[in-house]
């Protein structure tokens, strides 16, 4: 499919650089299965579900995994050599290994050497890796110094938060986003950004959809920098998806295909358990332990297998998140709702308000 045709306009007041307090409190835009748009709010959700749904939930942890480094090259002089260079984490490939984004780029060559110091100016810590492959668009793989839960101490002490270039751009991390970018069941650390759908659940929230018989499971996907890559391509065909990792116990997925098995819908938080979900279903529906990379990329036309409905917040014009919750709910269903929340003032991106969509079985 053409990628023109998921582009839209979107005034810039509409991106959230901060979440709505008390996060329940953010607007909830529900699509219903029949076509209706509702205006509610998060909080709602125990009106808006039903009392055997199954909510699904990513509880990967964001990591400070924006780096800010130098490179050094071997056999030049002091002071020669050096260059600032920016380095996103995006998906750990070995114990002492990353593989990552690097700005610019072309600052680097292989075997170049990165340090990086720590944001703390006290301590003096530092934290080294060589480039030992390097793709195309800036991707690169790291080899540390040093490996396992050393390595993530040091990833802890050196790195920042990985805000989305959407805010980032716009204004510096600060302590309030290492507690608003994170959602209130994060148990897994790896994700380079937030399952950004849960970031709305409160600690009230949940025991009001526990209350009105609502159950939870929990896999993880560790969402990587690649979900803010822009798609440049011209035509979905030529789009080439970064692969995240995923688990999904085999405990869990028995227990889902009970739920489904009984009738009763799996709703994903997020577009992250969607897509971890859709990659664990076999053709035949049933869910299988899954514990791998996933590249899935999923464009209308798809045959969803997994998920009955799905919470997720606004997405980018042209995004392959976008791309999924037009195949979820339809091309032109999804391009009235987002103009709806367009004109009726509804907070896009990471930060802003959320929609509920319940999918049909006539979305191609």
């Amino acid at each position: 499919m053409q990628v023109d045709l998921f582009d839209f306009e979107l005034p810039e007041e509409r991106i959230a650089l901060r979440p709505a307090l008390p996060r329940e409190s953010a607007r909830l835009l529900h699509l219903m299965a029949a076509g209706r748009l509702v205006d509610n709010h998060v909080r709602d959700l125990p009106d808006l579900l039903r009392p055997d749904d199954v909510l699904v939930f990513n509880d990967t942890r964001v990591i400070p995994a924006r780096l800010d480094g130098q490179r050094r090259r071997e056999g030049q002089r002091e002071g020669e050599g050096v260059a600032s260079i920016e380095v996103t984490l995006h998906l750990r490939e070995a114990a002492d290994r990353w593989r990552a984004f690097l700005r610019p780029a072309k600052r680097v060559r292989l075997g170049d050497r990165i340090v990086f110091a720590s944001r703390h100016e006290t301590d003096g810590a530092t934290l080294e890796a060589d480039v030992i492959e390097k793709g195309e668009g800036g991707e690169v793989v790291l080899a540390f110094d040093r490996s396992g839960p050393r390595l993530d101490s040091a990833v802890a002490t050196v790195g920042h938060l990985p805000l989305p270039p959407y805010i980032a751009s716009k204004r510096a991390e600060d302590e309030r986003d290492r507690r608003d970018y994170q959602t209130i069941y994060a148990r897994n650390d790896g994700a380079v950004a937030a399952p950004t759908a849960g970031l709305h659940f409160t600690p009230d929230l949940v025991a009001r959809l526990e209350a009105a018989g609502v159950s939870f499971e929990y896999l993880t996907l560790h969402v990587g920098a690649g979900t803010f890559l822009p798609v440049k391509a011209e035509d979905t065909a030529a789009h080439r998806m970064h692969a995240e990792f995923g688990s999904l116990d085999e405990a869990t997925a028995e227990r889902l295909n009970q739920a489904r098995a009984e009738g009763r819908r799996i709703v994903a938080v997020g577009t992250t358990s969607l897509r971890l979900l859709e990659s664990a279903a076999g053709d035949d529906g049933i869910l299988r332990a899954f514990h791998e990379p996933t590249s899935i990329f999923i464009t209308p036309g798809y045959r969803f297998r997994a998920v009955d409905a799905l919470m997720t917040n606004f997405h980018l014009p042209r995004s392959t998140l976008f791309m999924l919750v037009s195949a979820f709910c339809g091309l032109d269903r999804m391009r009235d709702a987002y103009a709806h929340a367009i004109a009726t003032g509804y907070r896009f991106y990471s930060y802003g308000d959320a929609s509920l969509l319940e999918r049909t079985d006539t979305t191609a």
